[in-house]
């Protein structure tokens, strides 16, 4: 693998799993719940003060409005309503760091919005001009190969391709729905090879076995999953070892 191979690591925090402040000194990136889904204004606080302090770069993880689901449930809002509802939620955090001396970097949905958008191009436009409206400077961590990608460069936005350390592809580029089989990866040998393939080959193996393309400019873990600090160490470890250089 090359030396100048390089990739971001990000992680959802500010949900109110355990590991965070682990998680943070092994990533390059974190998004933050922005409280639709979890965390709320003082967690939220918390978590940038931590980024902060560890170097890492700060996205928002805006949400629909669904913590009872845990931002799982998709819905269908008028395009308005979520651009509405996404200058809130960026705006709150981006308020935050802002306090704190800092500079917001990226949006990444959350969910069932970020599924949702990853194959519905109006969402993604109500998303990608929310964005836009906020700060034109911010990046959108989309799926790599969907639509909101698309939206965030039709709108002149930077557009990072990600990929997921810890869930299994249909063929078609889509993740495997959590309520189906083959939606998680739970084994940390596998996770480390598949990434590291996606990182070098730009493919990753569907759940039907076909290999199929896709860029991986950024690599998220969930910091709500059991296996969340395992993953990070071991995929951490194995990129460092490969050469691959970590950075927002």
């Amino acid at each position: 693998m090359s030396e100048t191979l390089h990739v971001d690591l990000n992680a959802d925090l500010g949900e109110g799993a355990p590991d965070d402040a682990e998680l943070l000194a092994l990533v390059s990136s974190a998004n933050i719940a922005c409280g639709w889904h979890a965390g709320d204004a003082r967690l939220m606080q918390a978590t940038v003060a931590a980024a902060l302090a560890k170097g890492v770069a700060i996205g928002a993880h805006p949400s629909y409005p669904d913590r009872e689901n845990f931002g799982r449930s998709e819905m269908r809002l008028e395009p308005a309503e979520v651009r509405a509802d996404l200058i809130y939620q960026i705006g709150a955090l981006d308020a935050l760091v802002r306090a704190a001396g800092g500079r917001l970097h990226h949006v990444k949905p959350h969910g069932a919005l970020y599924n949702q958008a990853a194959r519905d191009p109006v969402l993604a436009d109500a998303i990608a001009t929310a964005v836009l409206d906020v700060d034109p400077s911010l990046a959108v961590y989309g799926l790599a190969g969907g639509e909101l990608l698309r939206a965030a460069e039709r709108a002149g936005l930077r557009a990072v391709a990600e990929v997921f350390a810890d869930r299994g592809y249909r063929a078609d580029g889509s993740l495997v729905p959590r309520s189906q089989p083959g939606a998680m990866v739970d084994d940390v040998g596998a996770a480390v090879a598949r990434t590291l393939r996606m990182v070098s080959e730009g493919v990753v193996q569907a759940v039907s076995g076909e290999t199929m393309p896709l860029r991986a400019q950024t690599i998220c873990l969930h910091g709500d999953g059991p296996h969340a600090l395992a993953f990070a160490r071991a995929i951490h470890g194995a990129l460092a070892t490969a050469g691959v250089q970590l950075h927002a």
